[in-house]
């Protein structure tokens, strides 16, 4: 499972991450023990909980004595914050560059966007966001 060129412990942050950010691991949620991880996936105890201390360092999960580690309240808004900084500095800065020396009109960027298609699942106007569909029928 493990088998990223990344060390083990930054693998199994970066999963609980984005479990978290998926909603699969939801605020308070009780998160695999470290003898657990170290079991299921066959593992290093300490491995597993080097990756959750570095976890409660950024404030995802927290511990709570004698029961165990848990989703931080607000960790999936933390997550989608720090997910969205780094979209515009690493994704969307250098494709604007790039279209800068394209001599692409910001306009056709905006009118690209506006009428691309939207993945399954998506819905509402890029421009504000998702909207909520009406009560079911």
């Amino acid at each position: 499972m493990f088998d990223g060129p990344e060390p083990i412990y930054l693998q199994i942050a970066q999963m609980i991450r984005a479990q978290v950010l998926a909603g699969e691991l939801a605020e308070e949620e009780q998160v695999m023990s470290t003898t657990q991880f170290a079991t299921t996936f066959r593992i290093n105890p300490a491995t597993a909980a080097k990756a959750f201390a570095g976890l409660v360092d950024e404030g995802v999960l927290y511990k709570r004595r004698g029961l165990g580690m848990f989703v931080a309240p607000g960790a999936r808004e933390q997550l989608l914050a720090d997910h969205r900084a780094r979209f515009f500095d690493e994704v969307l800065a250098p494709a604007l560059a790039q279209a800068d020396l394209l001599d692409i009109p910001t306009a056709e960027i905006v009118d690209y966007v506006l009428g691309r298609p939207r993945p399954a699942g998506s819905s509402g106007d890029p421009r504000t966001g998702p909207t909520t569909d009406p009560a079911p029928r």
